[in-house]
């Protein structure tokens, strides 16, 4: 069984973006993508994702639009966009900096 872990400041727009790289999805969904595949480690609130959601589609990193899910009702659909797809890769190559300092620091000390 998996532990839950808190998300560093920073992480849960990289995680986002990644889960939108693999499609749209709406708000719910991307939580339940987010536990998903973190074997529910990752525990993502609304009162976390939302603002994190409203942020990024300022940025123009993501963009909505309301549509009918599977159960017939009106949610708003998350997709990526060009610019999205390249602030996700800086992302990532931030994120691989990071850990291996951070790896490194630990087998150090």
């Amino acid at each position: 069984m998996a532990h839950k872990c808190d998300l560093l400041q920073g992480t849960l727009d990289m995680l986002v973006l990644r889960v939108l790289d693999r499609g749209d999805l709406h708000g719910w969904g991307i939580t339940q993508k987010l536990e998903q595949l973190s074997e529910r480690a990752l525990q993502v609130d609304e009162g976390s994702l939302y603002p994190a959601l409203y942020r990024m589609e300022e940025r123009g990193w993501i963009k909505a639009e309301w549509r009918l899910t599977e159960n017939n009702r009106r949610a708003k659909y998350y997709a990526l966009t060009r610019a999205g797809r390249k602030q996700l890769e800086t992302e990532q190559q931030h994120w691989a900096r990071l850990t291996a300092i951070i790896a490194q620091v630990m087998s150090s000390a």
